[in-house]
């Protein structure tokens, strides 16, 4: 996958549902509000692609924001749908999603890689290969293994929440950069900014 091909959709993972609205696992839905929010778009259900959809405008160029309405664990199934109905390929596609092996705060882009124990890219992958752009999150990791499903499905406390919209709005600067193409550029201005 070429540094320089540019995103035409970005996917955030979550969990559907108000229940889930402001855990850790639904920071993905969290950046595409922010996105949304900015384009003064609102999504809507789209049942051919199993989930909600909006249209923003970045620097002239027409982005797809996608909601899965699905649960994170089958994601895949509207990310295929959509990539099949627009004719983008793979290397098109930004997923947004939590990273439990990242600080709180911390905010990192990868091309291609391996699910790294995460449900949602596993079922990606499945999908669509491996070949696609990802915005990692960092929403830390608890003390036990154990503890896991419970920790990304509850809210963070306040100050963690702070510093992971602090990196949501820090990503959202590199947009532009990001739909240009110019992935390294926005690789260098995230791996270099302080974490909160």
């Amino acid at each position: 996958m070429a540094s320089n091909t540019p995103v035409r959709i970005i996917v955030g993972l979550g969990n559907p549902g108000a229940d889930y609205l402001r855990t850790r696992h639904n920071v993905g839905f969290w950046f595409l509000d922010m996105l949304a929010a900015d384009g003064r778009e609102a999504f809507r259900p789209t049942r051919r692609f199993h989930a909600e959809t909006a249209r923003i405008r970045v620097d002239g160029a027409d982005v797809i924001l996608l909601k899965p309405d699905t649960f994170v664990n089958r994601s895949g199934l509207a990310v295929r749908a959509v990539l099949d109905y627009f004719k983008h390929a793979p290397g098109e596609v930004l997923v947004v999603h939590d990273d439990l092996d990242l600080p709180v705060g911390a905010a990192r882009l990868k091309r291609g890689g391996g699910h790294g124990g995460h449900n949602g890219l596993r079922d990606i992958i499945q999908h669509i290969g491996a070949d696609f752009a990802r915005l990692r999150f960092g929403i830390g990791h608890p003390a036990g293994e154990r503890e896991v499903i419970d920790y990304v499905l509850k809210p963070p406390g306040r100050e963690e929440e702070d510093a992971i919209l602090d990196a949501l709005a820090d990503a959202r600067n590199e947009l532009g950069s990001l739909v240009a193409g110019d992935f390294d550029a926005a690789t260098r201005a995230l791996h270099n900014r302080k974490e909160g």
